[in-house]
């Protein structure tokens, strides 16, 4: 594994999500301190959980000091920059989403290999680490977790863990397209609306099903 490509997507990934919590503090007028909480449980909340579930150290996180630092002076250049400038960045939301969703999944993918894990703990250690942070930042923010509602979203992660999970991308150039490609289909889902299959039980939609019958 190249370890520089694996600190840039870990850079990457950190500034985008520490980003994303800021933002969504603000939004629901949290305090400074209520921003920087969010911004690190987005940034690191999904690589915790990975840890977890494919055998590292949770202490691992104390390792990443540079990444905290990181994350602070992300959140706060957010927290400092004009309210117009913050409302144009959210225009632009999904495409930095994608770019920490894209980073993260490769990342995640990439630690579950190293540890010689099967395809399946890759494809779970690639979506937590892509989704993780995002669905402990809605929760905590008192919102349903878009990335289960919204686009297609998760699966992006997942083909992500699959194609390094079977070995089809290796060298840093092969990493750097990858990560480009998982960033074009979160973006052509957000375009077209592209969704999964779902269903719902929500009384008035079963009553409009009844009566479309």
């Amino acid at each position: 594994m190249d370890v520089d490509i694996f600190g840039v997507f870990s850079i990457i990934g950190t500034v985008a999500f520490a980003v994303s919590g800021a933002v969504v503090a603000m939004e629901e007028e949290y305090d400074i301190l209520g921003v920087f909480v969010l911004g690190l449980v987005t940034a690191f909340g999904g690589g915790v959980v990975r840890n977890l579930l494919i055998g590292m150290p949770v202490t691992m996180l104390w390792n990443q000091g540079h990444l905290f630092k990181i994350a602070i002076i992300a959140m706060t250049i957010a927290f400092l920059l004009p309210a117009r400038w913050i409302l144009t960045w959210r225009r632009s939301e999904a495409f930095f989403d994608a770019i920490g969703l894209a980073a993260f999944a490769i990342q995640g993918a990439l630690y579950a290999t190293e540890m010689k894990h099967p395809i399946s703990a890759v494809l779970v250690a690639a979506m937590l680490t892509g989704i993780g942070g995002g669905i402990i930042r809605d929760v905590l923010a008192g919102r349903k977790p878009l990335v289960l509602k919204d686009e297609i979203y998760a699966v992006w992660a997942m083909l992500a863990g699959l194609a390094i999970g079977q070995g089809w991308f290796h060298s840093t150039l092969d990493l750097l397209f990858l990560f480009v490609v998982i960033i074009t289909l979160r973006m052509l889902s957000v375009h077209y609306k592209w969704k999964l299959p779902r269903r719902s039980l929500n009384q008035t939609n079963l009553q409009k099903e009844g009566s479309g019958s």
